[in-house]
């Protein structure tokens, strides 16, 4: 009975996510470092692939993911045409603190900020990290929530196989 119900819970789980991908951005509104409001479907550039990572201050594993793409973007980039950018979903309250530890850690990422969870709303997740990859075309490609060391990897290879498709 428990292995049924771990194979259905999986079923559910894969299918949810499934039906994520592939769906065009939303164009709810964030903020970028500077204040500004910006539509999320605009931040991305036509025909480049972009890795998405979803964040806030309290989450350890959200720092560690970030930390390790920080030591391997460059490398990344000459490889392959892609863009990493990163959107905190911490409150107004904490916007700052998220800004700080941009600045402080040293993150070369483009950043945003979704103080109102009107983006975790669009996008239907609940747990972060929170990272995807948005195709040339716009749409997400691949999504996935946690992170162990080592994923970066897995995450830029996918990102790279996007990359070289024509």
């Amino acid at each position: 009975m428990k292995k049924l119900f771990l194979l259905s819970f999986s079923l559910l789980i894969s299918t949810f996510l499934f039906a994520q991908t592939g769906g065009s951005l939303p164009n709810t509104p964030i903020k970028d470092a500077n204040g500004q409001t910006v539509a999320f479907n605009k931040i991305f550039t036509p025909g480049k692939v972009t890795i998405v990572s979803v964040w806030n201050v309290p989450c350890i594993p959200c720092r560690q993911e970030l930390n390790a793409v920080k030591g391997k973007l460059a490398g990344w980039k000459k490889e392959s045409d892609i863009d990493y950018k990163i959107i905190s979903i911490d409150d107004a309250r904490a916007m700052g603190k998220a800004k700080g530890m941009v600045k402080s850690n040293g993150w070369p990422f483009d950043d945003y900020y979704d103080p109102n969870s009107d983006l975790k709303r669009s996008l239907n997740f609940q747990e972060v990290p929170f990272t995807f990859i948005v195709d040339k075309s716009g749409k997400i490609a691949y999504m996935h929530t946690s992170y162990k060391p080592g994923s970066e990897d897995i995450l830029y290879k996918k990102a790279k196989e996007l990359a070289l498709k024509k």
